[in-house]
């Protein structure tokens, strides 16, 4: 039994135990889903779940179920109610009753009468399976460059011209929609980098903001996530690469800052999951009354997936910049993930329950990240880790790979676990990642024996069985459109003979076009010299930088004639 501080509910974990509980008793299930940083779900706490009646209600008549939607990433996907808390009534066999997100007082006691008689009246029958676990396999299609040209027209669509950023409310920072606009509407893309850089960026502490309530980039939500801090470093460094000014690398660099310091985990030498909002009024005061306050909490935990996006973000930065406090934290966060987080090619999820003798469970996600993290190091640092890539790749295509896509994780677990879901964003970041490493293995890294073909074909096959519905895509799924062009175009890749860190190694970073791949230590070429390749198209050898920003130019101006 698992009592959380400030309610009366006598919370059980997540498990087949609490699912036979609830069948042996013949009574719903209420799961609750919350975050450490959600600020709505310590308020539902206090004021909902702590009042003695409502507690005593659910305790008699409901088996409650308390769930962290950050270390049980599964569970959130198939039950969350459109944000959290996520208030979700469960008949014995996990389907769902009915649903609801923040409930007060009057609301909570109206809808416990209403499940309760729901439940007495019609049982089972009242149950359903949410719609994207009844619908297994995704509409397949074509894979064609008009992929790339509607998502850039849902872009051009749903443009703020007056606020900046996409959509009405909320407004969040998406950081995919932002990279891959970067490279085919850059005055868009840059005013709403400048849009997100002026509204979700901590002047204080550095560190985004999670979203913005209103069109206008007002009433900001304070909480701050690891992952999407570690993506947005990532984009903000591909601004200052495109563009060469200060005005988009600060803003990554802020977020390094606030990453290695108050995200930072000493303990396990990785990166913390988030930071709670703390109180509002404390980011409306000046610098001085600010730091008199106290920093808000910190949920400590280490989970691969978040991290790996950090390694990602901060190498990308490095790499752009030679910043060395960015190439070191990354080098510690990504020994941790490799050393103490991965084994056979399966990445563990969390940190914290990884040291225990149970095998740990892929997630497709988590593998999708980690793949990412071991190309972006084998092209910037080292190209030995690309063995642990290689594995990460092969044990994803054993354990998840199900018909022509993926599905999130195993079969198994409480409730509607066994069911299988194919979320798009995990496919389409698994699919860019083997894109990745089939590049690498086109270039001949040395030493590391990669299926350049197959992993295309796997890639290509991924994201064919989505295509049939990419033209109802939004823009948050412009990863999809990225990497069906990487994949028809070819990505640019730079195969340099020299060792990391060299002169025309770091050139080869710099060029500018931040969905290319660097391949150091390239062995089939003559040592000293680089060469660029972009689908058939093949440059002569370049010895210097100069020769080689020559090359790049003249490849791409040919590939986009």
């Amino acid at each position: 039994m698992v009592r959380d501080d400030g309610t009366r509910v006598e919370w059980r974990e997540w498990g087949e135990d609490a699912f036979a509980e609830a069948a042996e008793a013949e009574i719903p299930v209420l799961l609750s889903l919350t975050a450490t940083w959600c600020d709505h779900c310590h308020e539902m706490d206090a004021e909902t779940y702590a009042e003695p009646r409502i507690a005593a209600n659910i305790n008699d008549s409901f088996v409650p179920v308390r769930v962290d939607v950050d270390r049980h990433p599964r569970v959130r996907d198939r039950y969350n109610m459109g944000g959290f808390p996520s208030t979700v009534f469960l008949a014995p066999d996990g389907t769902v009753l009915t649903g609801a997100g923040y409930l007060g007082e009057d609301g909570m006691r109206q809808v416990l009468e209403s499940v309760r008689t729901m439940w007495e009246t019609k049982g089972d029958d009242a149950a359903s399976v949410p719609r994207p676990l009844r619908e297994d396999n995704p509409p397949a299609g074509e894979l064609t460059s008009d992929i790339e040209a509607a998502m850039l027209g849902q872009l051009t669509e749903t443009y703020d011209e007056t606020a900046g950023g996409w959509g009405t409310e909320p407004k969040f920072p998406l950081p995919d929609a932002l990279e891959f606009a970067l490279k085919r509407d850059r005055e868009m893309a840059l005013r709403s980098f400048d849009a997100v850089g002026a509204n979700l960026l901590d002047a204080y502490d550095g560190g985004f903001y999670r979203f913005a309530g209103e069109r206008d980039w007002s009433n900001v939500q304070h909480e701050k996530l690891l992952d999407s801090n570690a993506a947005l470093v990532r984009a903000f460094a591909n601004a200052y690469l495109h563009t060469g000014s200060d005005e988009y690398r600060e803003p990554a660099e802020r977020t390094i800052d606030y990453l290695t310091t108050t995200l930072w985990n000493d303990e396990i030498d990785a990166f913390a999951n988030s930071q709670a909002p703390g109180q509002p009024a404390a980011h409306s005061i000046d610098a001085t009354e600010r730091a008199a306050v106290d920093d808000p909490p910190v949920d400590a935990g280490v989970f691969a997936g978040p991290n790996a996006l950090a390694i990602e973000g901060l190498l990308t930065y490095s790499a752009y910049t030679d910043d060395e406090r960015a190439r070191r934290y990354a080098e510690r966060a990504l020994a941790v993930l490799r050393e103490d987080l991965l084994a056979d090619g399966v990445v563990a999820h969390q940190y914290e329950t990884a040291t225990d003798d149970s095998e740990p469970t892929p997630l497709l996600i988590t593998q999708a990240r980690t793949l990412a993290a071991l190309t972006t190091a084998g092209s910037v640092l080292e190209p030995s880790v690309l063995e642990d890539a290689v594995a990460v790749a092969e044990a994803t295509l054993e354990r998840l790979h199900d018909g022509d896509s993926f599905v999130d994780g195993p079969r198994t677990g409480a409730g509607l676990l066994e069911r299988p879901l194919r979320p798009l964003d995990a496919n389409v970041a698994f699919a860019d990642a083997l894109i990745d490493l089939a590049a690498l293995a086109d270039a001949d890294v040395g030493g590391v024996d990669i299926d350049a073909e197959r992993y295309r074909n796997y890639a290509r096959e991924t994201l064919s069985a989505f295509a049939g519905a990419s033209d109802r895509f939004g823009v948050q799924i412009a990863h999809y459109a990225t990497a069906v062009s990487r994949l028809l175009e070819g990505p640019l890749t730079i195969a340099v003979a020299d060792q990391p860190g060299s002169d025309l190694h770091r050139a080869a970073l710099r060029m500018a076009d931040h969905e290319k791949v660097v391949v150091p230590n390239a062995s089939a070429l003559e040592a000293g010299t680089a060469r660029v390749e972009r689908g058939d198209d093949q440059s002569a050898l370049a010895e210097t930088p100069a020769e080689l920003s020559e090359r790049v130019q003249a490849v791409l101006e040919r590939t986009q004639a």
